[in-house]
């Protein structure tokens, strides 16, 4: 419809409903003291109704006292929670905002602690019975209905349960398909009144952002359902997916990020198993641009929170895949997004219904993407335990992946040991002794548990790469991590007794912790384990392992390497010695030594090919071969 068009059917509903067209006093006048008063969400909400409810308090001071005011996500005009009202007006809400987070841990606001998906069904059940519900709308069309626009959430159950319904009806706000119409004649009172609508403006992806983005992008796959929360992780996130294609979006709210995606045709949904070739969402922050895309757009659908965030309907989508944020993970892998301790600052929200429906799902995946410090790098994110007080948003059973900008960890199935290395693996270097020796104190992992502290133990990222080898088997070469041990475990007890003997020149049959420490724990100024890895049922799996130890005096390093025999004469040995060999000049060393059985015909001929000058020494059946680079 047109301006004009709504014009018309505005006048032409005025004239056929003019009680429902009331003076705003007389609408005013039917809140009574003790009401509860509900207001629409975020961007959403009728700004002007609550500048005029404030507004009428103050010309009418005894008109009502002690109301319950309750809202989620906060984002507007805040003036009903400020010390003038407080006989007036008691804020409840179901998620703290930056504007009511002082007021609640003061003890002049309240926060309920519920799932959101779990509100409706409050307003529905009356166990929060709604007297009054200012909500904002679009204007009434020529069938006289009217869309709840960027805000259906909560809004629609409080909307239908309210005992009185008060709608601004703004022509800036979109009509939008889905579950988000209301008939006038379940609305009591229309304010038609045009404003802009509150916009969000997400935080500017800076560098830490970018790289924790990246990460989450290795993640999600081609034609994937997602679900993303808001802020400059999440924007840094979203603009690394464009390379993705058929993403399906199932999510609580529609960024101007999923948005650019959309238009990048970036998300098609086509892949969906429920709501195929429709975004889903619940409500929406954004930009005029984003509000406007979203107006009158079949391929986009709005339904309540006891829909979009249902786990099981989230579950019904295969390859559900949820990005969320939080405040602390500790060790164990317990996250709190809604506390710092005792100190309340944001809520449950839809973080938890999603997280678990992504469980639920076939193929599902949960991240949990946050930076690994807080406060200038003066606190970490990840902590030996949750502070005192901190509600755990997320328990130890709720995540796959754990992601910072220090890299990924893996935490679904593992023991406490492994997650606990896995994450001290990816929190900031300047904490991560700190981390060892609480985790130590906690049992949570080995009492001897070795580690080398400042830039010596910091794992060069800068030295990930992909190669392809002589028989057409890609492999990701990477530096070995501290967390590796497991990994690693499995690989030297996947080698045969030949194998094995090869590359020790000694018979051995176990690899303990002990042992493994010497190649997970290293100082990467010094030596280099770099590691073969093909991913396996989507898992990584160890495939080749080759090493070398600088010694200082010489200038050269020992090398050596070996392959798991199921990939023997894949080519995969000789790309890590070209690889070390890489690494070895770039450290300024001017060749390798190595010690080679004499029957060992394989890895001489490798060494060989390489283009070393190499000289040989026999002994005992054992070349001890030394290998200088060429020029070039």
């Amino acid at each position: 419809m047109t301006n004009d068009d709504n014009d018309r059917a505005l006048q032409e509903w005025r004239s056929i409903h003019p009680e429902k067209f009331a003076h705003l006093d007389r609408i005013f006048s039917r809140i009574h003291p003790g009401d509860r008063i509900f207001i629409g969400t975020g961007c959403g909400e009728p700004q002007f109704l609550v500048r005029e409810l404030t507004a009428y308090v103050q010309t009418h001071p005894k008109a009502f006292v002690d109301a319950e005011v309750l809202q989620v996500w906060n984002l507007g005009v805040n003036s009903y929670a400020e010390e003038q009202y407080r006989e007036n007006f008691r804020f409840n809400s179901f998620f703290i905002g930056t504007t009511a987070r002082a007021a609640v841990n003061e003890g002049l606001a309240d926060y309920t602690p519920i799932f959101l998906s779990a509100v409706p069904e409050l307003f529905y059940k009356k166990r929060v019975p709604i007297d009054v519900a200012l909500v904002q709308t679009s204007v009434p069309d020529t069938h006289g209905y009217v869309s709840l626009g960027i805000s259906v959430d909560i809004v629609k159950a409080a909307v239908e349960s309210a005992a009185i319904v008060i709608a601004q009806a703004n022509r800036r706000m979109p009509r939008v398909h889905g579950d988000t119409f209301i008939p006038l004649s379940s609305i009591d009172f229309v304010v038609p009144h045009e404003e802009p609508l509150l916009e969000y403006e997400a935080s500017i992806s800076d560098d830490i952002a970018e790289k924790i983005g990246k990460y989450v992008a290795r993640i999600v796959q081609d034609g994937d359902t997602i679900q993303v929360g808001y802020g400059s992780i999440p924007n840094a996130i979203l603009a690394h997916l464009r390379g993705k294609k058929d993403l399906g979006v199932h999510t609580e709210l529609l960024s101007d990020g999923i948005v650019e995606l959309m238009k990048a045709g970036v998300v098609t949904n086509a892949r969906k198993d429920l709501n195929r070739d429709k975004t889903v969402a619940a409500f929406c922050m954004g930009k005029a641009a984003t509000y406007a895309f979203i107006h009158d757009n079949p391929s986009i659908e709005f339904r309540p929170v006891s829909y979009t965030n249902n786990p099981l309907t989230i579950a019904r989508n295969r390859r559900a895949t949820a990005i969320n944020s939080a405040l602390e993970i500790d060790l164990s892998g317990q996250a709190t997004a809604e506390s710092l301790g005792k100190y309340f600052f944001s809520g449950i929200g839809g973080q938890a219904d999603f997280m678990r429906g992504a469980m639920l799902s076939q193929g599902g995946k949960t991240i949990l993407a946050l930076q690994s410090t807080a406060e200038h790098e003066t606190v970490s994110r990840i902590v030996p335990v949750l502070k005192e007080g901190a509600g755990v948003t997320l328990t130890r059973g709720d995540l796959h992946y754990v992601v910072s900008e220090y890299g990924i960890a893996y935490l679904h199935g593992k023991n406490v040991r492994e997650r606990a290395m896995d994450l001290i693996a990816i929190a900031h270097p300047r904490f991560r002794d700190w981390l060892i020796e609480e985790a130590k104190k906690l049992n949570l992992i080995y009492k001897d548990q070795a580690f080398i502290p400042g830039k010596r133990g910091e794992y060069p990222e800068g030295l990930e790469t992909n190669r392809t080898t002589k028989a057409g088997v890609k492999i990701f070469l990477r530096p070995v991590r501290l967390s590796d041990e497991p990994l690693l475990k499995d690989f030297f007890y996947s080698l045969s007794s030949d194998s094995m003997y090869q590359r020790f020149i000694a018979t051995r049959t176990s690899m303990q912790h002990e042992q493994l420490q010497k190649y997970v724990v290293i100082d990467y100024t010094r030596e280099m384990v770099i590691l073969a890895i093909l991913e396996e049922n989507g898992n990584e799996a160890i495939v080749g392992m080759g090493q070398y130890f600088i010694d200082e005096e010489t200038h050269t390093a020992e090398v050596a390497f070996v392959v798991r025999d199921d990939h023997q004469g894949e080519g995969i040995g000789a790309e890590l010695i070209r690889y070390l060999t890489v690494l070895a000049k770039r450290s300024g060393l001017h060749g390798f030594v190595a010690e080679v059985l004499m029957d060992n015909k394989p890895m001489l001929q490798l060494f060989e090919n390489m283009g070393f000058n190499i000289e040989r020494r026999a002994e005992a059946g054992v070349y001890e071969l030394k290998m200088s680079f060429r020029e070039g």
